[in-house]
């Protein structure tokens, strides 16, 4: 399903029971934070919540702002237009596992899975809801005095009825020791200037002025890679910025798209529907049409980086300022009725985490095309993405989860991955407390750890230096001949099936 408007996917969270309208005003320095994590940290993910009211610097913003929106398994799979994220995934584990047709059935059902793709590919329009007001900016000038010590987005007095300005969009100070206001919900498009791929990330921003924020791509993005070529040749690099629309959107942004495949064909494939495109108004980049805001500017790369930061980050610590490029304003397009989406991180449960398991669920079929043995992966939440990693084999020879773990770290963000643990295929690795039982059982550590070191999240302040860690693989399956276990497996304690029933049916008649 489709969602034509932001507005439309809100209006079937809340004809499902999925949302919660928040009418007092509430500020978006820190207190609709505190409103959201405390909805997070509820069984399940609690409910997305509508702030029809939110104040910046004391004043109502004429966009309300929606958050939590993906927070949940419900939402999540509403948000990808299916009854369940499990759906889709066997859908897409379907298609890129076809095998060619032995039949006139299996031509028929492949025909099927092809004209279900007729749809990926992203189609140009020349108008679009996200361009119903339309505010540009003069191009700013190259700054070479020092950089104000507080931005101007703190200053009330900046603030205007307009609310196509950046100072007047309802952009949050998530956590007390945040460095001022972030973006933290922006889908950001670039382009290699060499190929011409496009790129779909998101990468928080921190608001330095009216006219101009950080751009917090790390050094391992796909963006951050663009922008080194445009940095090599000195050339402005055209970036675009774009908040709501379909939900989906988002999603794909997050999603381990390989590099220089387009987000906007899996973005296609999953709402049934092309994503219409539009040409942006002053740089040469195109936007989904349906898109809620869109704010377009340039990275110039011989003006000097600016310190980002500090900023309340998934790791549940703050991530410290750090250098990172400036980027400038250049014009900004909006719906009329637009509404400001947002999201926040910190210590875990939060909405990411949601949004994390959908993508493993989604990816998995794609792991199996290289390890056929897998048979689940889970990222727990208090793993908070990448620090740990449980993941299920069928074993069937000696060292096979050593080389899992090798295979992972060498795949796209499981790079990342602090800690992987390797497990049976009977073991339920969702089940958190399942895993710690066979990781403390069924090891020894010093047989069935494996430690090593290589590319590490930008954001983990544990690291000795920023963006190279340590790792640990334990292997928690049960040993076969050749791995060093010279004396016999014992049985897993289980009870008989007979017995099994015979209780059941006690308990059953008993009640």
């Amino acid at each position: 399903m489709a969602y034509e408007s932001y507005a439309e996917f809100l209006d079937a969270l809340e004809k499902a029971g999925e949302l919660i309208r928040v009418s007092e005003p509430i500020a978006t320095e820190l207190e609709i934070t505190e409103l959201a994590d405390r909805e997070m940290k509820k069984p399940g993910g609690g409910k997305a919540l509508l702030i029809e009211q939110p104040t910046v610097n004391g004043k109502v913003s004429p966009m309300p702002v929606a958050i939590n929106t993906m927070g949940s398994a419900r939402r999540m799979a509403m948000a990808l237009g299916a009854e369940s994220v499990e759906a889709v995934a066997e859908e897409l584990g379907s298609l890129v596992q076809a095998k060619p047709p032995t039949g006139l059935r299996d031509a028929m059902a492949l025909l099927g899975q092809a004209l279900g793709l007729r749809h990926a590919r992203p189609k140009k329009v020349k108008r679009g809801p996200c361009k119903e007001v339309i505010h540009r900016f003069d191009s700013p000038a190259s700054r070479t005095e020092p950089w104000p010590s507080a931005p101007d987005v703190n200053d009330p007095s900046t603030l205007t009825p307009n609310p196509s300005t950046l100072l007047n969009l309802p952009i949050m100070q998530c956590w007390p020791l945040d460095g001022g206001r972030f973006l933290t919900l922006p889908c950001v498009v670039t382009r290699d200037p060499d190929t011409g791929d496009r790129n779909l990330g998101m990468y928080r921003m921190q608001v330095y002025d009216d006219q101009s924020t950080g751009m917090h791509w790390q050094l391992q993005k796909v963006a951050a890679r663009h922008g080194r070529r445009y940095y090599e040749t000195g050339e402005r690099m055209p970036v675009a910025v774009f908040l709501g629309g379909d939900p989906v959107y988002p999603f794909c942004a997050t999603a381990p798209m390989p590099d220089g495949l387009d987000e906007f064909l899996l973005a296609g494939y999953l709402r049934r529907k092309s994503v219409e495109m539009v040409q942006c108004e002053t740089c040469d980049l195109e936007v989904p049409a349906n898109a809620d805001i869109v704010i377009e500017g340039y990275i110039d790369p011989t003006e000097p980086l600016r310190d980002e930061g500090p900023f309340g980050d998934h790791t549940g610590y703050y991530t410290l300022p750090e250098p990172y490029p400036v980027f400038h304003i250049t014009a900004i397009t909006h719906r009329k009725d637009a509404t400001y989406p947002a999201t926040i991180v910190g210590i875990p449960p939060m909405e990411d985490f949601y949004m994390g398991s959908a993508s493993v669920k989604l990816f998995l079929p794609i792991f199996r095309m290289n390890f056929p043995e897998i048979v689940d992966i889970a990222l727990p939440a208090e793993g908070v993405f990448h620090n740990l990693v449980f993941v299920s084999i069928k074993k069937t020879y000696p060292m096979q989860a050593f080389k899992i773990m090798h295979g992972l770290w060498g795949m796209g963000q499981m790079m990342f991955t602090k800690y992987i643990v390797v497990v049976d295929d009977f073991v339920d690795v969702h089940n958190t407390s399942e895993v710690l039982f066979h990781m403390c059982a069924d090891t020894d550590p010093q047989r069935d750890s494996l430690l090593t070191k290589g590319p590490a999240d930008v954001l983990d302040h544990a690291t000795s230096e920023i963006a190279v860690g340590g790792k640990l693989g334990i292997d928690a399956t049960r040993k076969l001949p050749g791995e060093g276990h010279k004396r016999n497996w014992p049985p897993l304690i289980k009870m008989d099936k007979t017995t099994k029933a015979k209780i059941d049916e006690v308990l059953k008649n008993s009640g």
